[in-house]
Formats: C-alpha cells, sequence, structure tokens
C-alpha cells in the first residue's frame, strides 16, 4: 500500500480586473476499491461561495464562484489518499458476451461514439486487426500497444479540445490523447471502455518517500471484459499503487479538472503544478 499526498495548484492571471467568475472543479480523488481518501480540501482565492455535489458520473465536483473584483485567481486541491493493488477475478468474458443485446444495452454509454474519441476508418481497421482471432482481453492489450508504438509522446502539441483522430494523424499527443485513442478504438470492436481522469506519481529512483515531487494530472482508461480492467495506454502499465483516479466518463469532457466562466479581464492565462508526496 501506498499513501500518497497530493497538492494540485492552478493558477490563473487576468490581463485586466475579471468583476465575477463561476467554475466547476473535479480534483477530489474518488473513494473505491483499493484507493481510500483520508482527507481531501480544495479552496480557492478569492472565493465567496462554494458547494460540492456528486455529477452524474460520480465524480465529487467542488463549484465556487467569486463575486469581487480580483486580477488572479488560485485553486489548490489538497489530498491524501492510501493506494493498494486490487485482486480481480480470473475470468474474462468473450465476445459473445460483450455482443450480447443486454450487455450492450448496459454498457451503451462506455460504447457510445463521441467527438473527441471517434475512431476514423484506419483506426477501426486497427482494432478489427487485431481482435481477430483473440479474446477481447488480448485484442485490449495488442491495440492499446499498437498504438502507443505509432504514437509519439510530446507534450504541447495538442491541447484539451484536440479530437482523438488529430493526434492519431499527427502520429503525436500525450496521455489525454492516447486516452481517447484507446476508448474509441476498442469501443469500435464492442469492448467498453471508459476515460479516467486522475493523478500519476512517477516511477523513478529520485521518487523518495517522504519527498514531494513532480507528479501529473493524467488520463488511462478502463475497459470491460467480464470485470473492469484499468490499464494505462500511455506507458503500457496496468495501475498499481502510483495511479489515482479522481473521475470516469467517456471522454475528457465530462471530467475536465477545472472550468469556468469569468466576466471582463480579456485574456488569461493558466499555470498548472501538482506536487505528489509518497508518505508510506
Amino acid at each position: 500500500m501506498s499513501r500518497l499526498h497530493i497538492v494540485h495548484t492552478t493558477h490563473y492571471t487576468y490581463a485586466r480586473t475579471v468583476s465575477a467568475s463561476y467554475n466547476e472543479a473535479r480534483m477530489r480523488p474518488a473513494n473505491l476499491p483499493g484507493q481510500t481518501v483520508l482527507e481531501a480540501r480544495l479552496t480557492a482565492t478569492p472565493s465567496t461561495f462554494s458547494t460540492e455535489y456528486r455529477d452524474y458520473w460520480g465524480a465529487t465536483v467542488t463549484a465556487f464562484e467569486t463575486l469581487t473584483a480580483h486580477d488572479e485567481l488560485v485553486v489548490v486541491s489538497e489530498s491524501r489518499v492510501d493506494v493498494s493493488p486490487v485482486l480481480l477475478g480470473g475470468a474474462t468474458a468473450g465476445w459473445d458476451t460483450l455482443h450480447a443485446p443486454d450487455l450492450v444495452d448496459r454498457m451503451s454509454e462506455f460504447l457510445a461514439v463521441t467527438t473527441a474519441t471517434e475512431p476514423d476508418e484506419e483506426l477501426r481497421e486497427l482494432a478489427r486487426a487485431h481482435a481477430d482471432g483473440a479474446t477481447p482481453q488480448d485484442a485490449a492489450l495488442a491495440v492499446c500497444g499498437a498504438l502507443r508504438e505509432a504514437v509519439e509522446y510530446v507534450p504541447g502539441v495538442t491541447g484539451v479540445h484536440t479530437r482523438a483522430v488529430e493526434a492519431w494523424q499527427a502520429r503525436k499527443g500525450v496521455c489525454q490523447d492516447l486516452a481517447h485513442l484507446a476508448a474509441g478504438t476498442l469501443r469500435s470492436v464492442g469492448i467498453p471502455t471508459r476515460y479516467v481522469s486522475g493523478y500519476l506519481h512517477p516511477r523513478t529512483s529520485s521518487a523518495e518517500i517522504g519527498v514531494a515531487v513532480t507528479g501529473e494530472s493524467h488520463a488511462w482508461i478502463e475497459y470491460w471484459c467480464g470485470d473492469w480492467f484499468g490499464y494505462d495506454p500511455t506507458n503500457l502499465i496496468t495501475p498499481e499503487g502510483h495511479h489515482v483516479v479522481v473521475g470516469r466518463g467517456r471522454e475528457y469532457a465530462d471530467v475536465t479538472p477545472i472550468r469556468g466562466v469569468y466576466a471582463g479581464g480579456g485574456a488569461s492565462t493558466q499555470q498548472v503544478e501538482v506536487r505528489i508526496t509518497q508518505e508510506t
């Protein structure tokens, strides 16, 4: 088991004074099997009101507003989470189960085509080629491997509104793009897949216990083959002890860490820092 202390800071600076802003943050880790939230809090400075609720996808949302004039906004989410591997059953579902009408109906939201995840014909063919003669479990891993082999991880070449097919055509992207690519491509052959938003503690020798290191807001997937199996297509690993789930949905837009609107202010700049300490 690992105990992780996560501090996620987002700093907005405005070109001109903002008279009011309204925001939603999805930064609180979820309580799940293998993941226990010991404490979590979110502060926004300045802020005049905030409230929490659970959204449709199950994520905890902190909604807050600032009704006083301000030139900058600082949002800090801090949490401590115990993370441990989850043992899953050995049996996995076959294609007959995945293609059964009742399963397709029950998993329809995670089989649906979305703007961000929709694959082109080349991606559909890639999925069919790796699914042919393979079990759904093996096909899912093979597809993720093929996508990662083809797509170079290059920070900054895509944005939050980049569609999976655009990253595929460029053969470059980041974790969000690879999660979108994997989700859309697996769904195209009938494997229910959900997009996962959260944090990643780096697996490096310098990430010593008790030392804060630069972590990441991260994205990966979970696919259903008799149970939900997590997989990180960027790093080609199963999430075990270093991934912290915040929210799940069909795509990034369902679990955006922070979004909002403001009055006045002109253009804004954003600085994000994630610091993670492994305490035990």
